[in-house]
């Protein structure tokens, strides 16, 4: 099985590494194609995205990113983004599961971010009526919100989860968010046996601190899934322990979804478990779902010892030892 790996920015490549490392020992038959992309390929080829990483993308279908850092003044407004749009990747899935041996405010979270991936604000459609006026222009579509939210309601009846809650503000943007609750509203009659909860963002931000466990599955527009990803993040222990994959119709990039972290590259201290994390969504995937449960309960007792705490999680151990302490439990 051939993966397109693209290794990324910052701490991409380390954590990339790891995994590899890890995949490795545990017998994985993925066969890693590597191209990067990102600021390091800017500064060799002249271009963020090489013609290259699209044909591997293409062949292989299947790739798994490190993070890129997005560009400022000049070429695209997002690496992400643009890979998402070229391959039309419309589901952005973003489980947020507690890790019990990570001490937090919260036990037993266990919800799914359903987050459509194409358009909102995040296409990027601004126009400056003046220099002190500028406007960003919000696209909401029956199709792409019927895809998105179908997709969440086939996730729930495949893997028997019991409740969808459709984020909007439809109450504030009545044509855009409004017609994204009424698709909502639609679709979930051929699901009668998934209950079925409308919030509004904020009132969902609010629930989501007092109460994260009365969340199973949140389908929600671009803008509101990327945020309240990164509020689910704050409830299980930080953006290192969450995994993430983009999925269109025969296409799929896995990618965390923490940042490069510019600060701490090349130092050893990054906290791979969100990539292994995403590396397990991926052997889901292709079928290895054995390896991927041994992975997933291989970093549940690695953290159960504080000594493999990396700085993000209040501890010491740097990267090269907590893939190694993982490496020695698979061994066991």
């Amino acid at each position: 099985m051939k993966v397109t790996l693209i290794k990324g920015d910052g701490i991409g490549p380390e954590i990339c590494e790891s995994m590899k490392q890890i995949l490795k020992r545990l017998g994985s038959k993925i066969e890693f194609e590597e191209i990067n992309a990102g600021a390091s390929v800017f500064e060799k080829e002249g271009k963020f995205i090489p013609d290259e990483l699209f044909e591997s993308i293409k062949r292989n279908k299947i790739a798994i990113k490190g993070p890129i850092t997005t560009p400022i003044g000049h070429g695209f407004r997002s690496i992400n983004v643009e890979l998402r749009k070229k391959f039309d990747l419309y589901q952005n899935i973003r489980p947020i599961k507690s890790i019990s041996s990570i001490k937090t405010k919260y036990d037993n979270v266990d919800m799914i971010i359903f987050r459509e991936n194409t358009e909102d604000l995040y296409m990027g459609i601004e126009e400056k009526i003046s220099d002190d006026e500028s406007h960003s222009i919000k696209v909401i579509t029956r199709k792409k919100s019927q895809r998105i939210i179908k997709a969440a309601f086939e996730y729930a009846r495949k893997f028997n989860r019991k409740k969808i809650t459709i984020v909007t503000k439809a109450n504030i943007m009545k044509l855009t968010d409004g017609l994204f609750l009424e698709v909502g509203r639609e679709v979930s009659k051929d699901y009668p046996e998934i209950e079925f909860e409308e919030l509004l963002v904020d009132n969902t931000a609010m629930q989501m601190v007092i109460n994260p466990n009365k969340f199973d599955i949140i389908v929600t527009e671009n803008l509101y899934g990327d945020i309240l990803s990164d509020l689910g993040a704050g409830l299980v222990g930080g953006l290192g322990l969450i995994p993430g994959v983009n999925k269109g119709k025969d296409i799929a990039i896995y990618e965390s979804v923490h940042g490069a972290a510019l600060d701490i590259a090349g130092e050893d201290l990054a906290n791979p478990t969100a990539m292994l994390l995403t590396s397990c969504l991926m052997l889901d995937d292709i079928e290895e779902k054995e390896k991927a449960k041994k992975l997933r309960e291989t970093i549940e007792d690695v953290l159960k010892d504080k000594k493999n705490h990396t700085k993000d999680l209040g501890g010491s151990s740097s990267l090269s030892d907590f893939t190694k302490a993982v490496i020695d439990k698979i061994g066991e």
